[in-house]
């Protein structure tokens, strides 16, 4: 079996980026990530999740893709949030909890402000 590259992985994951990031004309507007690894359910990723679903629902948003991923690699700062507005580099928040979760929501999905005071990070892991 021939040895995977990093031009390999470059493009496989631009492939999977490109499949799951928002695109102009589609069906979302913001995609919520909640980050579902042992970590972070462990921190009460479970209780976020849950806390998202009721304020979609509750708001009657039809435009918000919620989901989840593993790990996020900080685990110290879980449980976190990656969310995604079309046309804006995406936006980690951390150490969340159910009154967090409703703030980021209001402020940030709805109301397209950057909630700073639980942001950890804006932009992609890695940029190519």
């Amino acid at each position: 079996m021939p040895k995977i590259k990093i031009d390999d992985l470059a493009k496989i994951k631009e492939k999977h980026l490109t499949a799951t990031t928002l695109r102009t004309g589609g069906p979302y507007r913001v995609k919520l990530n909640v980050h579902m690894g042992t970590c972070g359910i462990a921190a009460g990723a479970r209780e976020i999740v849950a806390t998202f679903m009721k304020l979609i629902e509750s708001k009657d948003v039809k435009d918000v893709l919620l989901t989840t991923s593993g790990c996020a690699g900080l685990c110290s700062m879980e449980p976190m949030i990656t969310i995604e507005v079309e046309g804006a580099a995406p936006v980690k928040y951390g150490e969340l909890n159910a009154d967090r979760a409703k703030r980021i929501f209001q402020e940030h999905v709805l109301d397209g402000k950057i909630v700073k005071d639980f942001a950890i990070a804006k932009g992609h892991e890695r940029q190519a």
